[in-house]
C-alpha cells in the first residue's frame, strides 16, 4: 500500500489549524487526546483552551481539587475521563517528575490511556513509530480494503491494528496518524464520503467497487433502554437546597445532583423519590408538585428526569449512597459541577427566579 506520500502531501496542505497542533508539548497532546475521545473537535476547542488557561502545566492540574476539574469539564460528558485525567496528572507529577513517559508502554501506565491514546501521544509528541486506530481510522481502512466483515468483532479489529502497524511510515508517524484521523473526520465521512476530493481514492478498493456507502460493516444496535428517574428539589425551612455528590466510581461520578434515582417496578414517581432519599441520605420529605421534566440520552440508554419540589421533614442527611451532600442557597448552584440533565433543572429554576424578580 503506497498511499502514504499522497496522504501526507494532502495533510501538509489541508491540516486544520487546531489549538493542540501548535505545539508538540506532550501535556497539550495528552490533554487534547483525552478530550477528543468520543467527542467532536469543535466541541473540544473551547474546553481545551479553558483547561490550559486554568491549568497551564501538568503540575497545576495535579494540584487542583477534583471539584474544580469537574466544573471546568462540565458539559463535555464521559466524566470518567476527567477523573482519570486528574489522577494521571497526579501520577505524572508525583512519580515521573512532571515529565510524561516517552514510550507507548510507559504511557499505558496512566489512567485513562489505552492503546489508541498511547499511540497518538507517543507518535505526535515524541515521533515514536506507534500506530493508532480510532473510529475514523477504522472507517478509512475498511474502505481502503473494502472490508466485508463486522469491524466491531475482536478478530477483525486485531487485523486492523496489524494494518495500522504495517502501513505506518518510518518518517513523520505523528503527522501520518493525524492525517488519517483528519481524513476520516473531513473527507471519508460515515455518510456521503467526499470520494472525489479524497487524496487517496485511487488506492481505495471500496471506491473502485462502489461499496464505500456500505463500509464499514457494523452490527445493528438493539433498542435503547429508557428509564424514568425522580429527583427532589429539596428545601429546608430556611429555603436552602439540598444537593448530593455522586460516588466517584459510578456514572457521572463526582458530579453533584438533585438527589433521587430510578423508578423500580410499578411504584409511582413520588414513591420512588421517597424510597431513594431514604436509601441514599436517610431523610424523609414531603413530595410536592412536579417542577419540570427533562429528557436526556446517555451513550447506551435514555432517561426522563422528573424533578419534584420537596420539603424536608425529618432526618439529618447521611452519606449512605452519596459521596457528599450540601445545603446551599439557590444562587450558589453555579458553583458546583452538575450533569447535563440537572443543569436543565437549574436553568428552569433560574428562569423562574428571573420571572419573579
Amino acid at each position: 500500500m503506497s498511499f502514504q506520500p499522497d496522504l501526507l502531501a494532502w495533510y501538509d496542505q489541508h491540516a486544520a489549524d487546531l489549538p493542540w497542533r501548535r505545539s508538540q508539548d506532550p501535556y497539550r497532546v495528552w490533554l487534547s487526546e483525552i478530550m477528543l475521545q468520543q467527542t467532536q473537535v469543535e466541541t473540544v476547542k473551547p474546553y481545551f483552551e479553558r483547561f490550559l488557561e486554568a491549568f497551564p502545566t501538568v503540575e497545576a492540574l495535579a494540584a487542583a481539587p477534583l471539584d474544580r476539574v469537574l466544573k471546568l469539564w462540565e458539559g463535555l460528558g464521559y466524566y470518567s475521563r476527567a477523573r482519570n485525567l486528574h489522577t494521571a496528572a497526579q501520577m505524572v507529577a508525583r512519580d515521573f517528575g512532571g515529565r510524561f513517559p516517552t514510550t507507548v508502554d510507559g504511557l499505558l501506565l496512566l489512567p485513562g490511556v489505552g492503546r489508541y491514546t498511547a499511540g497518538a501521544i507517543a507518535s505526535i509528541a515524541y515521533g515514536v513509530r506507534a500506530p493508532v486506530l480510532d473510529g475514523n481510522v477504522i472507517r478509512v481502512f475498511a474502505r481502503l480494503t473494502d472490508l466485508k466483515e463486522d469491524v466491531s468483532q475482536t478478530t477483525v479489529k486485531d487485523r486492523l491494528w496489524k494494518l495500522a502497524e504495517d502501513w505506518l511510515p518510518d518518517d513523520r508517524p505523528g503527522d501520518y496518524n493525524q492525517a488519517l484521523m483528519e481524513l476520516g473526520r473531513t473527507v471519508c465521512k460515515p455518510r456521503n464520503p467526499l470520494c472525489t476530493t479524497c487524496p487517496i481514492f485511487l488506492h481505495c478498493a471500496a471506491f473502485n467497487q462502489g461499496t464505500q456507502a456500505q463500509r464499514p460493516v457494523k452490527k445493528a444496535r438493539g433498542a435503547t433502554p429508557h428509564y424514568d428517574v425522580a429527583a427532589g428539589i429539596i428545601r429546608d425551612s430556611g429555603g436552602k437546597l439540598l444537593i448530593a455528590q455522586r460516588p466517584l466510581d459510578g456514572l457521572l461520578g463526582g458530579l453533584w445532583e438533585f438527589p433521587g434515582g430510578k423508578r423500580e417496578g410499578d411504584e409511582t414517581l413520588p414513591e420512588c423519590l421517597e424510597r431513594e432519599l431514604q436509601e441514599e441520605l436517610a431523610i424523609q420529605v414531603e413530595v410536592g408538585n412536579l417542577f419540570t421534566v427533562v429528557d436526556h440520552a446517555f451513550t447506551h440508554f435514555r432517561i426522563t428526569l422528573h424533578a419534584f419540589e420537596c420539603r424536608h421533614l425529618s432526618g439529618a442527611p447521611q452519606r449512605i449512597g452519596v459521596r457528599d451532600f450540601a445545603w446551599i442557597q439557590e444562587s450558589q448552584l453555579d458553583d458546583y459541577s452538575f450533569g447535563k440533565a440537572d443543569r436543565e433543572v437549574i436553568k428552569a429554576l433560574q428562569e423562574r427566579r428571573n420571572m419573579l424578580f
